[in-house]
C-alpha cells in the first residue's frame, strides 16, 4: 500500500493539554503534521457539550480525508481565553483558537489574515456585519464562528396575572415592573450587571438610550450625556424603586438571571436565543419583543459574535485552510447553530434558516443581525476596557453611586488603554 501523507488536528482538552504541549507540532514521520485547535464549550452540561459537535464533525471530516486524524477536546468559556493567552505567552500558540477576542493577537502580528486561511467562496459567505467586526485597521483577522442578538424576554403567565402588556418604551417597562412587584414577582426586571457579562446588559441599555460605547468613527464615548442619562434612569426608576429584585445588579450574573427566569421568578430581562431552550425545558411560557427605548422600540440592537483565529506560529497555513473550509460549510454551520440556538455566521446558512419552518423560533433574532451593533472588538484596547467595565459598572446604579462618576472613570481608563495601543 502506498504510504499517505498524514495530517493530525488536535484540539486540546483541559486534561490533555500538558501532554500535547510537550510535542512540537510534528508527529511520526517528517511529513506528518499536527494542527492544534483550542475550542470553547457552548453547552451547559456534559450531555450538550460542544465536544459532541466536534466529535461528529471530525468523523465526517476523517471520512472525506483518508489519512487525516482529528482529536477533539474543549475548554469552558470561563477558561478558554485565559488558556490560549497562557499558551501564546509560553511561545506555544495553537494553530487555531475559537475564542471571544482576537485584536490583541492581530496587533502582535501573531495571526494569519482571514484570506490566508480561507478560500474565496468561504470568506465571501460571511455575513457582512460580522466581517466588519472582525477587522483590525481594515484587515480581517477574526473569522466569525457564532453569533446572537438580544430581545426582551417576558413571562407570559406573570404578565397575564398582572394584567399588563409587553412594554415598548422605558416608561412602560417601569410601569410593568411596578405591577409585577405589586403581584409579588421576585425579579420584576432582572438587571445583571455582575462581572460575568455586564458589558452585554450595559450595551443593550446604552443603545436603547441612543448611545453606545463608541461614536461613528470608533472613538470611546462611554461617559457621553446620553449614556449618563440612561444609567441615571436605571438607578432612579428601576433600582431605586426596588424593581430589580433582591440581588444588587452589580452582583447579579447573567447565568443566575437566566436561571431565575427559567424558574418563573423573573418578569422581564434581556436574553439571547439559548434562553428559549432553558425556559421551555421548565415549562415557562414566554414572549419576546424588541428592547424598549425612550420613546418606542429601540432602533439599535446589540449583536455578539465569537471568533475563530488562526495563528502563524507553526506555519501550517494550507492545512488550516483545508480544515476551516470544511468547518464553514453550510451544513456544519447550520448544525452548530441549531444545536446551540445561535445564529449562522454565513449568508448561505442564514438564508436557509430564514426559509425553514424548523428555525422559526430563531428568526426574530436572525432578522436583527444585519442591523445590529457589535462590541468594538476590533480595538486592541477592548479586552481591557471590557474587563474594567465588568468590574465597575454595577456601582453606577448603587444607592450611593454616581453614573457620571463611574462612566467617567471607565472612559478615562478606556482612553488611556486606547492611547497605549496606538
Amino acid at each position: 500500500m502506498q504510504r499517505r501523507r498524514t495530517t493530525t488536528i488536535a484540539v486540546f482538552s483541559a486534561l490533555g493539554m500538558a501532554a500535547v504541549l510537550t510535542g512540537c507540532g510534528v508527529t511520526g514521520g517528517s511529513d506528518e503534521v499536527t494542527l492544534r485547535l483550542v475550542a470553547a464549550d457552548y453547552g451547559d452540561n456534559d450531555t450538550n457539550s460542544s465536544r459532541h459537535y466536534w466529535d461528529d464533525l471530525v468523523k465526517q471530516y476523517e471520512a472525506q480525508h483518508p489519512g487525516v486524524k482529528v482529536d477533539v477536546g474543549v475548554y469552558s468559556w470561563k477558561d478558554v481565553d485565559r488558556k490560549v493567552k497562557e499558551m501564546v505567552d509560553a511561545g506555544q500558540a495553537p494553530d487555531m483558537a475559537q475564542i471571544g477576542a482576537y485584536a490583541d493577537y492581530a496587533d502582535q502580528d501573531l495571526l494569519y489574515r482571514a484570506d490566508d486561511v480561507l478560500s474565496i467562496p468561504t470568506q465571501a459567505d460571511f455575513v457582512s456585519q460580522l466581517v466588519a467586526a472582525g477587522q483590525v485597521r481594515g484587515v480581517q483577522y477574526g473569522m466569525p464562528f457564532a453569533a446572537s442578538t438580544r430581545l426582551l424576554f417576558y413571562n407570559k403567565t406573570l404578565f397575564a396575572k398582572a394584567h399588563i402588556t409587553p412594554p415598548k418604551t422605558w416608561a412602560e417597562l417601569a410601569a410593568d415592573a411596578e405591577a409585577l412587584k405589586a403581584d409579588g414577582v421576585k425579579y420584576p426586571y432582572a438587571l445583571p450587571l455582575g462581572p460575568e457579562e455586564a458589558q452585554a446588559e450595559t450595551m443593550q441599555w446604552l443603545l436603547s438610550g441612543g448611545g453606545g460605547y463608541t461614536d461613528t468613527v470608533g472613538t470611546y464615548v462611554i461617559d457621553s450625556a446620553q449614556n449618563v442619562q440612561t444609567f441615571d434612569w436605571l438607578k432612579n426608576e428601576l433600582v431605586g424603586k426596588d424593581l430589580t429584585g433582591p440581588v444588587a445588579p452589580g452582583k447579579l450574573n447573567r447565568a443566575d438571571a437566566f436561571a431565575a427566569f427559567a424558574d418563573g421568578e423573573v418578569g422581564m430581562l434581556n436574553g439571547h436565543p439559548s434562553l428559549m431552550q432553558m425556559a421551555a425545558k421548565k415549562g415557562v411560557k414566554f414572549g419576546m419583543v424588541t428592547m424598549p427605548g425612550v420613546n418606542g422600540p429601540s432602533r439599535s440592537v446589540m449583536g455578539v459574535a465569537d471568533w475563530m483565529t488562526a495563528f502563524k506560529k507553526n506555519g501550517h497555513r494550507e492545512q488550516i485552510r483545508d480544515f476551516l473550509d470544511f468547518v464553514y460549510s453550510e451544513k456544519n454551520v447550520l448544525d452548530f447553530s441549531r444545536t446551540y440556538d445561535l445564529l449562522p455566521v454565513t449568508t448561505s446558512a442564514s438564508a436557509t434558516m430564514s426559509a425553514s419552518g424548523q428555525d422559526k423560533d430563531l428568526q426574530p433574532f436572525l432578522q436583527q443581525l444585519p442591523l445590529s451593533e457589535l462590541y468594538p472588538v476590533g480595538k486592541t484596547s477592548w479586552a481591557s476596557v471590557s474587563a474594567d467595565l465588568k468590574k465597575r459598572i454595577g456601582t453606577a446604579v448603587d444607592p450611593t453611586g454616581s453614573a457620571a462618576s463611574v462612566l467617567g472613570q471607565i472612559q478615562s481608563a478606556a482612553v488611556t488603554a486606547d492611547s497605549a495601543q496606538q
